[in-house]
């Protein structure tokens, strides 16, 4: 009998190899437009999922999804990633939760399409998901159009202070109203 392989098992094995250094640094360094998106994951009971990777794709306040390739660094010797070059938007951040299921990312208001596409792995999950984060100021497009306003909600940012939103992520329903998840089979 052959080990199973990490789709077959509960996991997370993707935590020791995605992560990098100043993966929830989109916006580059200093830029005065950032703006910070952070937030839980949670699980069907409401509790925080610790170990749980978010991956962010969005658009570039201008429209544009070319994005910076190649913004990132590596150790000339030993070819690991040092981390991003802190000049470039790059549209791309990957973000683990902490030991407490907090994550956090410091971005550039996107463009059109007025949101950040987001994609959950976290344990248990055997698929990842995914799912849109919609700033207040850009909640309007079909998806959203089509969604009862319950369940339009939980794809919507809510302001916590200037330049900051929250946006927490519900993988199952439970105390609270589960996530809208994209089918993108």
């Amino acid at each position: 009998m052959t080990a199973p392989t990490p789709s077959q098992t509960v996991g997370p094995f993707y935590g020791y190899a995605l992560p990098f250094p100043g993966g929830g640094d989109v916006a580059p360094a200093g830029h005065p437009d950032t703006i910070t998106v952070h937030g839980y994951v949670y699980d069907g009971a409401g509790q925080p999922i610790p170990d749980s990777l978010l991956e962010f794709w969005q658009a570039g306040p201008d429209g544009s999804t070319a994005g910076a390739p190649g913004s990132l660094r590596r150790d000339p010797v030993t070819g690991a990633v040092l981390g991003r070059n802190g000049v470039d938007f790059t549209g791309f951040g990957r973000v683990p939760t902490d030991a407490d299921g907090h994550y956090a990312l410091r971005t550039l208001p996107p463009g059109t399409p007025g949101y950040l596409s987001v994609c959950v792995f976290a344990r248990g999950l055997l698929h990842h998901l995914f799912t849109r984060i919609y700033l207040p100021e850009s909640a309007e497009d079909q998806l959203l159009a089509s969604l009862e306003p319950r369940r339009r909600a939980t794809l919507i940012a809510r302001p916590e202070r200037d330049r900051v939103y929250r946006f927490d992520i519900r993988v199952q329903g439970g105390p609270e109203e589960e996530t809208v998840f994209l089918d993108f089979g």
